[in-house]
């Protein structure tokens, strides 16, 4: 019975980072009626550090002390948390949250390409190379590239996109170098993300986001569920599945977000689908599956988390240490 309670509130926190992190675009998207990119990039990490900051009290978590590990986590911040979550706000000005969900959720197979070209470890295998190509595959559907170039907004916004998703990828090849080895809470961790992050946002504030602020009932209420929860406790709930179920289980949470993020720009926003975009987004996933191989039946061989990030679900999985086999991105 005891064992059952605990299952089912795992499985309740799993079902709830889907939705949270699936959701995080349509945050953003409503977002974008009173706030700037900037200033939802700002708000989204400062309400996650705060989030975050509360964990660490009510859990009597100390921050480290070692100012190289501050200087790691600083440039972390910015690549994982600064330049995507400004690109995405950006992106989403005129691309709809559901497409963004469905480039978000490339974000493996970027990181496995970066991570197979700088650490020699993650080299190339023929299933990575399979996944790739249908990764490929699946962007240029998404993209359509049969309608020929169109050189506009919505193109720069879905390239914008895949620059954010670079940005995870070179974040978690940079984890597993400087970050990962020292073994640092991974609470600490994230918090240590969007404190730098927050710091940084407020220091470009007056260059990134200056604009005139219109709030509303609907703004306040996305950026709080962006923030604290999107950004900020989902992770602690990603950290706690990964210990119960093992990271190649929870790593399933990537595979619904894009699907929740289309579902609820589709009945809440009245977002228009084409049919290439789910199924860009289906070889994306596929490709992903192929590149990550069989996953493990037990996770009584996977040692424990030592350091992570979190990136609406796609890159939560990407900054897992490097003996951490996951999908081995």
């Amino acid at each position: 019975m005891r064992f059952g309670a605990m299952e089912f509130g795992v499985t309740v926190r799993f079902a709830l980072l889907a939705v949270v992190w699936g959701a995080s675009f349509l945050f953003i998207k409503v977002g974008l009626g009173g706030l700037s990119p900037g200033q939802i990039a700002l708000a989204r990490v400062g309400l996650g550090a705060l989030a975050l900051a509360a964990v660490l009290v009510l859990r009597r978590r100390p921050l480290p002390r070692d100012p190289v590990l501050w200087g790691h986590l600083a440039v972390v911040s910015v690549l994982l948390c600064v330049v995507p979550f400004l690109l995405f706000s950006w992106a989403e000005q005129y691309i709809s949250s559901g497409l963004a969900s469905i480039f978000n959720a490339t974000t493996p197979l970027i990181t496995m390409l970066m991570a197979a070209t700088a650490l020699p470890e993650e080299r190339f295998t023929p299933p990575r190379v399979l996944g790739l190509s249908l990764g490929f595959l699946g962007v240029l559907t998404i993209v359509g590239v049969w309608h020929g170039v169109d050189v506009s907004h919505q193109l720069t916004a879905q390239l914008t996109c895949l620059g954010a998703t670079t940005c995870y990828g070179a974040c978690f090849v940079y984890l597993r170098r400087f970050v990962s080895p020292r073994g640092a809470d991974p609470v600490v961790v994230a918090f240590g993300q969007t404190g730098s992050a927050t710091v940084i946002l407020a220091l470009l504030a007056p260059a990134v986001a200056a604009t005139p602020v219109h709030l509303g009932l609907t703004v306040v209420a996305s950026m709080v569920a962006l923030g604290v929860f999107g950004t900020g406790i989902a992770y602690v709930w990603n950290v706690r599945i990964i210990a119960a179920w093992g990271a190649a289980n929870a790593s399933a949470v990537t595979y619904l977000t894009p699907v929740v993020g289309v579902l609820l720009g589709v009945l809440v926003l009245g977002e228009p689908l084409s049919w290439n975009q789910p199924a860009g987004a289906l070889l994306v996933v596929l490709g992903i599956v192929a590149a990550h191989g069989r996953p493990p039946r037990s996770r009584a061989s996977e040692p424990e988390l030592s350091t992570a990030g979190h990136a609406d679900g796609a890159a939560a999985e990407a900054t897992a240490p490097s003996n951490m086999r996951t999908y081995r991105y």
